[in-house]
């Protein structure tokens, strides 16, 4: 039995359509909707956010506030380290995705010997570079701040030093560089990317998990074969962005896409993942009421999540 402990990140300043920092209370009334008291359940951490600056005028139009960012990674790095050390299991809820290098970092800074997998249940791979970005959202940066790949062979941007400064300390936070390696990424139902993210995975050969081979091979057989694939992992973290559900349940966040997951489907593959004892860490993020209806996604996130958090308290 794990004991779990919430780390509350209601930060949106890497998103693009703002909303997301709404996130973790529409998925807690959610919870009051269908009369859970999940949420009396736990201890809970809520981090500071810096969503002031989404007042401000945007310095480096390349990596928006990334000054904030690299606040909140130090933040949010040190309660995921702090909450491992204390043998909690970290279950983060965060507003927007950016943040989740900073969760790897924290892995990284409580477990510095570990060889670190990491499941990317996305639509989107999330490996753009202030060199590479189309849109200068931080959220479409936390893998390529894990793996400390600046990506300058598909460069289509020149930084200024400032953005450069920030960009390294970001990839520097947790020590090294570098936090996990490439190869143990896998991603599952990604299907929206650009080609210099293209790029990076044709280069790193990273593992990619259709929406079409979930459906095909069920479950799970793919959760056997992704564990079997990281074997040599000794730490894992999963992170479930909601928008890696298909568009027509998932209109709740910044970036619906086609062809995603079924809420069954992932559901099913993030409670039998939670079975392995190598998971250090779960996160759920991207959920955005002030675009959803009836706070349909908010109660599919909760759903997940309870049913997730149950299977972690048995094992």
């Amino acid at each position: 039995m794990k004991n779990i402990k919430l780390i509350e990140v209601s930060s949106e300043i890497g998103a693009g359509t703002r909303g997301a920092s709404l996130g973790i209370e529409a998925i807690k009334i959610a919870a009051m909707d269908f009369m859970s008291n999940f949420f009396i359940h736990f201890p809970s951490e809520k981090i500071p956010h810096e969503n002031k600056l989404l007042f401000e005028p945007i310095e480096s139009p390349f990596a928006k506030r990334i000054k904030g960012v690299q606040l909140m990674y130090e933040k949010i790095s040190k309660s995921v380290a702090d909450s491992l050390k204390n043998n909690f299991f970290p279950v983060v809820l965060s507003g927007d995705h950016c943040t989740a290098g900073a969760t790897i970092a924290g892995i990284k800074l409580a477990k510095p010997k570990s060889k670190v997998g990491v499941i990317w249940i996305d639509a989107h791979a999330d490996l753009h570079t202030p060199y590479t970005t189309p849109s200068g959202n931080m959220h479409g940066m936390p893998l390529a701040v894990a793996i400390g790949e600046d990506n300058k062979e598909c460069a289509v941007h020149e930084l200024d030093e400032e953005t450069k400064k920030y960009w390294d300390k970001l990839k520097s936070i947790g020590k090294n560089t570098s936090k996990i390696l490439p190869e143990d990424i896998v991603f599952i139902s990604l299907r929206d990317f650009e080609k210099e993210e293209k790029y990076l995975i044709d280069k790193y050969n990273i593992k990619v998990v259709t929406t079409k081979e979930v459906r095909s091979k069920g479950p799970e057989n793919i959760v056997r074969s992704v564990i079997r694939y990281l074997d040599d992992c000794t730490d894992i973290y999963v992170s479930f962005d909601v928008d890696s559900l298909d568009s027509s349940i998932s209109k709740g966040t910044g970036t619906p896409v086609g062809n995603g997951l079924k809420e069954r489907e992932a559901e099913d593959l993030i409670s039998k993942f939670m079975q392995n004892r190598k998971i250090c860490c779960f996160e759920i993020t991207e959920v955005n009421p002030t675009l959803d209806k009836e706070n349909l996604m908010a109660e599919i996130a909760f759903n997940i999540l309870q049913r997730s958090v149950n299977v972690l308290m048995m094992n």
